[in-house]
C-alpha cells in the first residue's frame, strides 16, 4: 500500500460516521474532558448560562447582515463565511480566555472541509470583536496530525460509561457545568 493510500484510508477511518464530531466537542475536549463527556451524552447546561448568552449576543450583533451561520452536515456550525479567491471561515468569540480551544475548533472546521468535503481553497479567522482583534488560522500537516490525535481522544472520552472525574481549573467557576461537577 502506498503512503498516500494509507494516509487516505486513515483519514477516511477517522472521519467515519462515529468519528464525526461537532466543533463544540473539539472545543470541550481542549477545555475539559468532563464537560465533553456530559455534552456528548446530552447533559446540556449551556441554555441556562449567562456567559453563553453573552457570547451569543456578541456573535449576533458584531457583524450585522454579512454574518450568517452556516451549518454543514448537522455537525459543524461556521459563524460566517467570506467568499473570494478563497473561502474564509470565521469563528466569532467573546474573549481570548479559551484561545487554544477556539483555534482547535476552527482548525477542525478546516480539517472537516478539506478531508471530508474536498474543499482545499479555505482558510480561517477567529474574530474577537470586543477586543478588536482577529487571528488567522491555517491548517498545516502538523495541525492535521494533532487533530487526528484529538479526534481519537474525543472518541475515547465519549465511549466511557461514566464521565471522567473533573479536575478543578480556574475556569470552572464560570462554566455552565460548575454545579454539576462541584456542588
Amino acid at each position: 500500500m502506498s503512503p498516500e493510500t494509507e494516509t487516505e484510508t486513515d483519514i477516511g477511518a477517522l472521519l467515519s460516521k462515529e468519528m464525526l464530531f461537532s466543533g463544540t466537542q473539539v472545543n470541550y475536549y481542549v477545555i475539559c474532558k468532563t464537560k465533553l463527556w456530559l455534552f456528548s451524552h446530552h447533559v446540556t447546561m449551556e441554555q441556562s448560562s449567562d456567559l453563553v448568552s453573552q457570547g451569543k449576543l456578541v456573535h449576533e450583533t458584531s457583524y450585522g447582515a454579512k454574518q450568517k451561520e452556516v451549518m454543514i452536515d448537522d455537525r459543524i456550525a461556521i459563524d460566517f463565511i467570506q467568499r473570494g479567491d478563497r473561502l474564509v471561515l470565521h469563528e466569532v468569540k467573546k474573549g481570548k480566555r479559551m484561545e487554544k480551544a477556539h483555534r482547535y475548533q476552527l482548525l477542525y472546521y478546516l480539517y472537516y472541509l478539506s478531508e471530508l468535503k474536498g474543499v482545499t481553497e479555505v482558510e480561517g479567522e477567529i474574530d474577537y470583536p470586543l477586543l478588536r482583534k482577529r487571528e488567522k488560522v491555517e491548517l498545516t500537516a502538523e495541525w492535521k496530525a494533532e487533530l487526528r490525535t484529538i479526534l481519537e481522544g474525543i472518541r475515547a472520552v465519549v465511549a466511557q460509561s461514566r464521565p471522567p472525574k473533573p479536575a478543578y481549573l480556574r475556569i470552572c467557576r464560570r462554566c455552565a457545568y460548575f454545579e454539576f461537577c462541584w456542588v
